[in-house]
């Protein structure tokens, strides 16, 4: 509409020079284009414009009278209502080799316990936290909803400097620690890595996520490797079948006084985790077709001093080490998922049981007496772990299979101390949608403490889980 009456405009100015010219024939050579004036200048497209260049004094008056056209148009435009044309917002700048996605899922789990654990627990099955004493936590039975494995995430990925990159930011909504039993916010992963390098909170390298079963349950089989851990990692192998890469960790002990409280319990109330250095991890692993095998391992002092004594006596550290095999194998419908780990204080990174360090004491007879020689002792640990999962069809699934955790306690701990715990699942997952996916679970738990004295559990649950992906948000962007 704007250039139509810009057009009609400079027709209308022009009119009385053109009205002057007499009239005569035009030559067909003539008649490619009209000449027009304006004022003291003549625009001739095809002829004089293009031969005679304008001087410094008709640019300036060509440009004068343009801006005066453009205020012309604008009154008029304002006399007809025409409003001017909008202007053409800049299409938002998609980054390059950059990905953006918003991510995570709605959960609701209906359990119902058919006895009882520890109630700030009680929206998992923990063999730990299954009473060896009846009536501990009150009588048989317990209903609960739970929106507690409910997950929120950002992941940022693409190229930098010609390295992938990497950054993460995750959390549910199942709080431990001091706010176990309640329904807040509990980071999972808060890390970035470049190229081979990685800074964060996330797994633990020695941790083989890739053998987790596909259970409901959230804790699930507690023989496992299982804790996420702020670190810095570097990836110094990665190819088409290889990873290998090494990590320092941040340390946390776990410290049993056990049976100390008999020779002094002040300093049995006082001891504490005494983290000093890092623990080193390290793991290698090689991919298939088939499926895959890893080995990790990880070397770690394992210390521990006194609070509000001389010099923080008594104190002192232990190494503790360990090593964990894991493997995951594909056999047509099913995959099989194996792990076995051994070692010396490394309850910590356990999926459940456990003390990293225990008192142990030697005997030393005496006059008329027998003088005991208490000293600190790297716990032993076994887990182990075999499930089956099953996929029969896109829409149907199922996991089965069992786990243990055996501590070889030392000679002072308390008899009520965690011995054995061992978990066994079995499902059957229905996924109607892509993003949409629920099911039945039925678990059982054991306990055995270090008296031998035994508990156990039974449960079934029931969830439905919906999840989400906003996919690249850059993309939706540029559309």
């Amino acid at each position: 509409m704007r250039n139509r009456l810009l057009a009609a405009s400079a027709v209308l100015i022009a009119s009385p020079a053109i009205a002057a010219e007499p009239t005569r024939a035009t030559p067909a050579s003539e008649k490619s284009l009209p000449t027009f004036t304006t004022g003291a200048v003549t625009t001739a497209a095809a002829t004089q414009g293009a031969q005679a260049p304008l001087s410094d004094a008709d640019r300036a008056q060509a440009i004068q009278e343009l801006q005066d056209l453009k205020a012309r148009m604008s009154a008029l435009e304002n006399k007809l209502g025409v409003a001017p044309p909008a202007p053409v917002p800049a299409a938002p700048a998609v980054p390059k080799d950059h990905n953006l996605e918003l991510y995570g899922f709605a959960q609701l789990d209906a359990i119902q316990d058919f006895k009882r654990v520890d109630p700030d627990w009680d929206g998992t099955l923990r063999p730990s936290r299954i009473p060896t004493e009846k009536g501990a936590f009150g009588s048989n039975g317990q209903s609960l909803f739970s929106v507690r494995q409910s997950r929120l995430g950002a992941k940022a990925s693409g190229m930098l400097a010609g390295r992938p990159y990497e950054a993460k930011f995750e959390f549910d909504l199942y709080a431990t620690g001091a706010d176990a039993g309640k329904t807040t916010f509990h980071l999972r992963h808060a890390y970035a890595s470049w190229g081979p390098f990685l800074a964060g909170q996330t797994n633990t390298l020695w941790m083989d996520g890739d053998v987790f079963p596909n259970v409901l349950d959230y804790w699930g089989p507690p023989g496992q490797v299982n804790t996420r851990t702020p670190q810095i990692r570097w990836t110094f192998l990665k190819d088409e079948h290889w990873m290998a890469a090494v990590a320092l960790e941040h340390p946390s002990d776990d410290i049993d006084p056990g049976n100390l409280r008999l020779i002094d319990p002040d300093i049995a109330a006082n001891i504490r985790g005494d983290e000093k250095l890092p623990d080193l991890t390290a793991a290698v692993r090689y991919s298939g077709g088939w499926g895959h095998a890893q080995l990790a391992g990880i070397l770690r002092r394992v210390g521990y001093d006194t609070i509000g004594t001389d010099d923080n006596e008594p104190k002192g550290h232990k190494t503790g080490w360990g090593i964990d095999a894991s493997s995951a194998i594909k056999l047509s419908l099913a995959t099989l998922k194996l792990s076995a780990v051994y070692g010396r204080g490394i309850a910590s990174y356990m999926n459940d049981g456990g003390t990293d360090l225990g008192p142990a004491v030697a005997t030393q007879p005496g006059p008329g007496t027998i003088i005991l020689l208490p000293r600190a002792e790297a716990v032993k640990l076994l887990g182990l772990t075999g499930y089956v999962d099953f996929q029969w069809s896109k829409q149907w699934a199922s996991s089965v299979g069992y786990s243990l955790t055996k501590v070889d306690n030392t000679n002072f701990q308390e008899p009520e101390a965690f011995h054995k715990g061992e978990y066994a699942s079995a499902n059957l997952l229905y996924t109607p949608l892509d993003n949409v996916v629920t099911g039945v679970e039925f678990m059982w738990g054991k306990r055995t403490d270090n008296d031998g004295d035994k508990g156990t559990d039974t449960r079934m649950q029931a969830s439905f889980k919906w999840s989400f992906s906003s996919k690249n948000i850059w993309d939706s962007l540029a559309d």
